[in-house]
């Protein structure tokens, strides 16, 4: 084995030590629990050349190494394999998630099946609108001047707005439109239908014109995406019982509660063919320095719409957590699809 494929086993064998154990990794260590095929001598200088490289560190004088954010990532861009689901794991998802009536439903119970598979804090984002397309507008009268407007994609996203008219409208006028509206914007994506309505005054007749301006602003509301999109966590009692590996829990739990933080590592990996990791200071946010994030994204008819992960601690076991991510990704986007 050349040298430096066998500094590659040493740091595997290092880190797969550490996630198992949560103790600094010594050569002794080494030598006992895997066939590397050489010396202690040479098990340690090979040690002594990845902590020169910044892939791994010793915490404590005397004490074994711990990989370095650096020799995580080392080892999940070299992860030959992910751990394949069990029969019963894969089971279990399909019960749980094909019992789902609706979006909501589906996403909550994606996101409890996947804390429950990892034992670490889920997340899952709904499907971000922009990357939706119509599935159907609804006009439903509430009064003679007060209209509910709905639009559901093709996602299964629901969104409702109230409307408030200036005069009584006929129910007749209210069907025309619903009909128009439909004609030009059924399996648009939502991207384009701002420029759609704005052609629509010259499509409809002339009795429709003053319904249409009123509807105008907040059907243009309910389709232009929001400035911050919705995310679910799940699992985070889970970061209690990870003590060791989160001395401070209270920055990563005020990480999660913003928001945007979650949005803008999820929408990195929307539009990924494969599973994303994040590890320590990739995360780009101070708080989640001793976390890991792992996520990809799910789509609809072969579009990506919108992306599950979790976050955990650098410590994770990361072949693991990659096959499982991926096939709750995997099963939100066939029910999607299949609505």
């Amino acid at each position: 084995m050349a040298a430096d494929d066998r500094k590659l086993e040493v740091l595997r064998a290092i880190v797969e030590d550490y996630i198992l154990t949560n103790e600094p990794v010594g050569s002794k260590a080494l030598v006992d629990r895997h066939s590397l095929g050489v010396s202690p001598a040479t098990i340690r200088n090979d040690m002594a050349a990845l902590e020169e490289e910044g892939l791994i560190h010793q915490p404590h004088t005397s004490a074994g190494r711990v990989p370095t954010d650096a020799g995580y990532r080392m080892f999940v861009d070299r992860l030959t394999e992910v751990k394949p689901l069990t029969a019963a794991e894969r089971r279990a998802i399909s019960a749980f998630l094909e019992g789902a009536v609706d979006l909501d439903d589906v996403l909550h119970r994606a996101v409890k099946a996947l804390a429950q598979l990892t034992r670490n804090v889920a997340v899952v984002q709904y499907p971000v609108l922009s990357r939706s397309r119509v599935r159907h507008l609804e006009l439903v009268t509430v009064s003679t001047t007060r209209l509910m407007l709905v639009l559901i994609t093709d996602t299964g996203r629901v969104e409702q707005r109230i409307v408030e008219l200036p005069a009584p409208v006929a129910e007749s006028d209210v069907y025309e439109l619903r009909g128009t509206l439909n004609a030009h914007l059924r399996d648009r994506p939502l991207s384009e239908a701002p420029q759609i309505v704005e052609q629509l005054p010259a499509q409809v007749a002339p009795n429709l014109a003053g319904l249409l301006a009123t509807l105008t602003t907040v059907l243009l509301e309910v389709l232009v995406e929001p400035k911050s999109d919705r995310v679910l966590l799940g699992g985070t009692s889970h970061l209690s019982q990870q003590t060791l590996d989160f001395p401070a829990i209270r920055p990563v739990l005020e990480a999660l509660e913003e928001q945007v933080v979650l949005l803008r590592l999820l929408d990195q990996s929307v539009s990924a063919s494969k599973v994303v990791v994040r590890i320590g200071n990739e995360t780009q946010h101070e708080g989640l320095l001793q976390t890991s994030v792992v996520s990809t994204g799910y789509g609809v008819r072969g579009e990506p719409v919108g992306a599950v992960g979790v976050l955990g601690p650098r410590r994770m076991d990361y072949g693991h957590t990659m096959a499982r991510v991926a096939a709750v990704a995997r099963y939100v986007g066939e029910l999607l699809e299949g609505r």
